[in-house]
């Protein structure tokens, strides 16, 4: 115990093996348990610490957390990017100390302002506050990465109840409160009349979200639907090589030519890998068929508009035979899908020349997407993994659709974090989620979060099932996470409060 609460180089590795081990909370592990005690040694950790070693605590924490979760970044820099092992190696360590700031300032604010010591309670509550806003600044900051919240270990276990009312950062936000109960439930013992607040607290919000567990908060707003997600399996070398586009299309047309008749029919992200102007001769050929078949055709396709008398181009879904609309990508993929500072890096290692990676940000308030009479919220592959704005766009849906390409991270993990974090946006929406990948995993999910159909990674096949369009707004749609945040302002306002005035007297 001493060695987690002790400044110097046992409690930073120990810090750095929780945040490693946070990794085994997630996808594909689903190891809940650990995630609370990643948490707890961090909070234990920071108990006596100065304000800088503080900083440092929650740097090894983040580096940790990022290293074990988001090695696979390696797969696209080297065996996509072109950069030499090595190379890859120092891009990613750099990428990995830059993100564990996310921890480290934080931290730094613990130690400084928001710590107390002498009142466990509130300490507990401040600390939760705090965790869920590293979480939610994270999600934010220079567009964002909401990577490995704490919350999703959750989506099978037993807080899953909670995610339809506050999203996965309540289930974030109860995780760090349960974590620091925990750890003071010895001091809380020594204050007799904060016991019975601090049991409430911790087993309360464990109740709650058993309790509410397959709890249906949504209701059918029509007949079922049948779906075929068509997964091609294009081998990420050949996806943007002209001399295989042709072979490409014909994939896609003879898949769909041996298919079922469906109401939906559903290709993955960029399965038409030219530009819609330049495809829609193609396009409208696939949409006769659906037509002809009463079933709406929806494909990811690259799009080029004039804007402001300047060529863009957006990575996009759209919708022919029977449905319409054209969405355009919202968030994209930092160096993916856009390059950061691209004057001073576009041309100095073939990573910052990927395919594909000069896409404009599609405009707001786009609507959604219409098939067979209904409303499609489509996410196109990152975008899954926004709570907020993946919430804006379910609440104004009967149906969600995902479409990705995660053949940029070969045989890794990544795509199956990807897939969880899918499952629990439909879980937080209560409606069921389409998703159609180009390599795996293509999957429906329903709206408890269940996957009840898919296709495995790396194999070619049509996935055949059912969805059901839903109605109603389950609490986080219709509320977002505006009750958290508030909570969270306050107690967080109280603890800056209450030092200042401790330190006048």
């Amino acid at each position: 115990m001493r060695w987690i609460t002790r400044p110097g180089w046992p409690g930073n590795l120990l810090a750095l093996a929780a945040g490693a081990s946070t990794l085994l909370a997630l996808a594909p592990f689903d190891i809940w348990p650990l995630a609370l005690l990643s948490i707890a040694v961090l909070y234990l950790g920071l108990r006596e610490l100065s304000p800088r070693q503080a900083m440092w605590r929650g740097w090894w924490f983040g580096f940790g957390l990022y290293g074990a979760g988001t090695w696979w970044i390696y797969v696209s820099m080297n065996t996509y990017g072109g950069a030499s092992p090595l190379l890859a190696i120092v891009l990613l360590l750099a990428f990995f100390a830059a993100l564990a700031w996310f921890f480290a300032l934080p931290t730094w604010l613990w130690a400084r302002w928001l710590r107390r010591n002498e009142a466990p309670l509130a300490d507990a509550l401040c600390f939760a506050a705090l965790w869920l806003v590293q979480e939610a600044f994270r999600g934010w900051f220079l567009t964002g990465f909401p990577w490995l919240y704490a919350g999703y270990s959750q989506l099978d276990g037993p807080l899953a109840g909670l995610a339809p009312l506050g999203g996965v950062w309540l289930v974030s936000f109860t995780l760090a409160l349960t974590a620091a109960l925990l750890c003071n439930l010895h001091r809380l013992r020594e204050r007799r009349s904060f016991l019975a607040i601090g049991i409430v607290l911790l087993l309360a919000p464990w109740a709650a979200g058993m309790a509410l567990k397959g709890h249906a908060w949504t209701k059918p707003a029509g007949d079922p639907l049948k779906v075929a997600a068509l997964q091609g399996n294009v081998e990420q070398e050949l996806k943007w090589d002209p001399a295989h586009i042709d072979a490409q299309l014909a994939l896609y047309r003879d898949m769909t030519f041996t298919a079922k008749p469906v109401d939906l029919l559903v290709w993955p992200e960029t399965a038409v890998p030219i530009l819609k102007d330049q495809a829609q001769g193609y396009i409208d050929v696939m949409g006769r068929l659906a037509a002809d078949r009463h079933s709406a055709l929806i494909t990811g396709v690259p799009v080029r508009e004039e804007v402001h008398h300047q060529r863009r181009y957006y990575n996009g879904v759209t919708v022919t035979g029977e449905g319409d609309g054209t969405y355009l990508k919202q968030k994209l993929v930092p160096f993916g899908e856009y390059v950061p500072l691209q004057d001073m890096l576009r041309g100095l290692i073939e990573f910052f020349n990927l395919p594909m990676s000069d896409f404009a940000r599609g405009p707001e308030d786009q609507p959604l997407l219409q098939a067979k009479g209904y409303q499609i919220a489509p996410y196109i592959c990152y975008e899954v993994v926004y709570p907020e704005f993946a919430a804006g766009l379910a609440a104004r849906s009967d149906l969600l659709l995902t479409i990705s390409n995660d053949t940029w991270f070969g045989t890794s993990i990544g795509p199956l974090q990807h897939l969880q974090m899918a499952q629990m946006r439909a879980l937080e929406a209560g409606r069921w989620m389409i998703r159609a990948t180009n390599n795996g995993v293509t999957a429906l999910i329903d709206p408890f979060g269940r996957i009840t159909a898919e296709i495995p990674q790396f194999q070619r096949g049509i996935l055949y099932g059912e969805v059901v369009p839903m109605q109603q707004l389950t609490p986080y749609l219709q509320w977002r996470s505006w009750p958290l945040a508030i909570v969270c302002v306050l107690l967080l306002g109280w603890a800056l409060l209450a030092g200042r005035i401790a330190k006048t007297v």
